[in-house]
């Protein structure tokens, strides 16, 4: 059984976002914008810094260590609350 605590995505994105900003490798404009969970891993998703060619720039590896960060970081702590539809 997992001692995960369920969250919505809102709030895990405040929690991520806060951690995003107080990090010392944060880059003005660095955040996440989404977030969805695959096989219990938190993955996270926002704005990458392509060039206008749609390549990788310097910021973009940052970036990408940053969400890396973030997963290994929270995916132990939290899991993605799954809402059903009700009829």
């Amino acid at each position: 059984m997992s001692n995960k605590q369920p969250i919505t995505e809102f709030d895990l994105l405040l929690i991520a976002n806060h951690i995003i900003q107080n990090h010392e490798h944060y880059l003005d404009g660095m955040r996440a914008t989404q977030v969805e969970e695959k096989e219990g891993v938190l993955v996270f998703k926002g704005e990458y810094f392509l060039t206008d060619q749609g390549l990788p720039s310097v910021k973009t590896t940052a970036v990408f260590n940053m969400f890396k960060y973030l997963a290994h970081q929270l995916s132990p702590q939290f899991t993605l609350q799954k809402f059903t539809l009700q009829k």
